[in-house]
Order: C-alpha cells, then structure tokens, then sequence
C-alpha cells in the first residue's frame, strides 16, 4: 500500500500515518492515529459522530468538473469497540451539498492502549479501516492504470467526555470538505518513466564529498538508532516529535502496521543539487544509491522492508528537521524488497548496497530547475522491519558509502 500522512503531533493533537490500495474488488485505507486519550460516543448519532475520535475520508471518482457532484463520496467512520454500523456513515454529493446515501462500504477499528473512554495518559492510538467495492461506488471494474481520483482526509480528535473536541487536521493542508479541487490526489499504479531511447552522452554521482561539505542535506526523524522506540511517555507525546538528528552517520527507515508501536517509526529525508548536469539534456536513467549496515530485531526477527521512495515539494534544513515541521510526501514514485542482515553475517563498509530508481523524480526536478528531494519510508505490517544505512555525515574514511544519486543524461 501507498504510504503518506499528516498532523501534528503532540499531548494534545494527533499525527496518521495513511496506507492507501487497491485491488480487483476495491479500494482500502487504513489510517493510524497516534492518539494519547482514546475516546468514542457510546450512544452515536449522525450529526456528532466527528465530535469523537473519527475519520473522514473524502473520494470522488471524476473529479474533471471541479464541482461538488454526484461522483463525490464522504465516508465518515468514529472510533468504537467494535465495527458497529452505528458508528460510520456515508454522504454523495450534490448541487446542494451533502446528502446521505446508501454505499455497501466496511469499517474495521482498532485500537492500543489501556482502556477506552478514561482519562489515563497510558494508550498509543488508534486505527481504521475503510474497505470500499469499486461497484458501490458505480463503477464497473478496476479503475485503468493511471486513472486519478480526488481524495482528501480529516482526522478528528477528542480527549475527554466533557472536554471540546480538538482542532480537526486534514489532509492536504488548506483542505476543504465541500470543495474537491482542494483534495488531494490518489493515482491508480506508479507513475513510472519512459526512458528514451538515445545514447548516453554523460554521466554524475553526486554524493557529499567530505564530511563538512553542506551539499547532500540528509536527516533521519522519528525513532533514530541512537533513540529507539523510547518507552517514557512525556518524552514520545512532548519530545519525540520534535528532535532533530540531522548531524547522526546512519539513519533507520521503519514502520509496521501496529499503532501501538508509533515511536519505532523511522522515515529519512535527503536533497540532492543537481547543478552537475549541464543544461539542455535529457535524463535518461537515475538511482539513488543507499549502503546498508544493520536493522532492527534480534537474531531471527528481522523481516525484509519494502522501502517506499517518496518525492518532497518543499525545502528544510538539516540542522532543524523534526518528525513534526518535515515536509509532507508530494508523490510516491516506486519501491524496492530490502532485506536484513544475513543472521551472523557483520558486512564491510562501506555497507550493503542498495539501489532505487528515481528517474522520474529527477526527470522532473531537472525540468522545473529544482533539486531532487526525496522522501523514504515503509509500509510494512511485520515488526522488527527496520532498516540501518549509512548517512551523508559518515565520516571520510567511509565515502563511499555516502548516499549517491547517480544520473545518466543524452542529447536530445
């Protein structure tokens, strides 16, 4: 599934991870909430089911005309102990707004903590998810590859029986629920690059080349090696999400589909220039080269990761990056199988190496003038799927295992 996510997170607002997929039958998402006070409404009604612990999930399946119309969904689904139908509903819209309507669509809750409905600081969060058949919604088969729907979030937060509820947050920012060109966008399939068929006319590894050197930003955020999976609870809802470790030598990327285990997630964050390639050329082929060194578990734990790469549409700084202020995904645009450490097996630097394509994250940044930023996470359900790699602040005796982005160019 498709990873991305939003919100804030801290003692009083929540951070979701978001998987998005599909198959022949549907459309799946599942959010994760990380939620310090887990409440729901015993006794529901229509008009206050987002007063509570609740999503929002936003689709429209054609969303050429720009207006609210037939082809827009909201599904709304709150937090309870069970999947009661009496906690989700779902609105079409129309010229006039919002109407409910009858979609055979499911909901299935999850949650981690102590208890539900209490007021103690002791629970990690909570979970949905929405499974919607493609023929509930009108359709007569699988959307084509490349096919674009909007789709659009809001998380919806309450900490207390009699306290308010908290600010909602959405997904994207400056989202409006009644106006779908201020959605998101969910693509069907990867978007791919079509490589052209010239000759090679070049070629650049761009890496940091010394230690001190700016060029190459990277950083790690959320569960670092040198703070894994912290168990004190002021410091995971207060601190966690706010600590730069941009100056560390590795960085892990990790994630698992237990809500509970939110302060094990790890994603990495890395910017490269791309001055080095002269002007008026066509990319041809790029990879973003990564050198592994460990991961997360014990002997026999370890689980391969399918680590996602992501592209980012805004710029941060090393030395200030927090789980919390870093860009938010613009695009996912591939993956690839990392597997662990072969059990006893202790690898030479400059690590294992392993490789990505990104030819069409730089295909598009070299057209807009812009550097490659690129986002890397996972969405794996296994625990103990954490990868270790090498970063651009290793020292000089190891660079060559410093993350490189090597591009082939050709005249056009």
């Amino acid at each position: 599934m498709g990873i991305f996510w939003f919100g804030n997170l801290s003692a009083t607002s929540n951070h979701a991870d978001v998987r998005v997929g599909y198959n022949q039958a549907g459309l799946k998402v599942y959010v994760a909430s990380f939620d310090r006070r887990l409440w729901y409404d015993t006794t529901p009604t229509l008009d206050t089911l987002t007063d509570w612990d609740a999503i929002t999930l936003l689709v429209d399946t054609n969303p050429g005309s720009g207006a609210l119309g037939a082809t827009a969904y909201r599904f709304v689904a709150q937090l309870s102990g069970d999947a009661s139908a009496s906690h989700r509903t779902v609105y079409q819209g129309s010229a006039q707004g919002w109407q409910t309507t009858s979609v055979a669509f499911t909901t299935t809750p999850g949650w981690r903590g102590e208890a539900l409905n209490n007021d103690a600081d002791t629970d990690r969060g909570w979970a949905m998810t929405f499974e919607i058949p493609f023929a509930a919604l009108g359709l007569s088969g699988t959307p084509a590859t490349g096919n674009a729907w909007r789709l659009g979030l809001q998380l919806h937060d309450r900490d207390g029986a009699s306290t308010a509820p908290e600010p909602i947050q959405s997904w994207p920012d400056g989202l409006q629920r009644e106006q779908p060109p201020t959605w998101g966008t969910v693509r069907f399939g990867l978007p791919g690059y079509q490589r052209p068929g010239i000759a090679t006319a070049g070629e650049a590894k761009i890496f940091r080349p010394t230690e001190n050197d700016p060029s190459v930003p990277d950083a790690d955020v959320g569960s670092v090696i040198e703070n894994q999976c912290p168990g004190d609870d002021f410091h995971i809802w207060n601190e966690w999400a706010n600590r730069n470790y941009g100056d560390a030598t590795g960085f892990n990327i990790q994630n698992q589909s237990d809500v509970a285990d939110w302060p094990c997630f790890a994603r990495y964050y890395v910017t490269f220039p791309i001055g080095a390639i002269p002007a008026g050329k066509v990319i041809i082929s790029a990879t973003l080269t990564l050198h592994q060194f460990g991961n997360a578990g014990e002997a026999g734990q370890a689980q391969p990761s399918w680590i996602q790469v992501l592209t980012a549409a805004e710029d941060w700084q090393e030395e200030t990056i927090t789980w919390n202020n870093a860009p938010r995904a613009w695009e996912n645009i591939g993956g690839r199988w990392v597997n662990p450490v072969a059990e006893g097996l202790q690898p030479g630097w400059p690590g294992i190496p392993w490789t990505w394509d990104v030819s069409y994250a730089v295909a598009n940044a070299y057209a807009s003038g812009s550097p490659v930023r690129l986002i890397l996470y996972e969405a794996d359900e296994e625990y103990h799927s954490g990868k270790f790699f090498v970063s651009s602040d290793t020292g000089d005796w190891n660079v060559a295992g410093r993350p490189t982005l090597t591009v082939t160019w050709g005249n056009p």
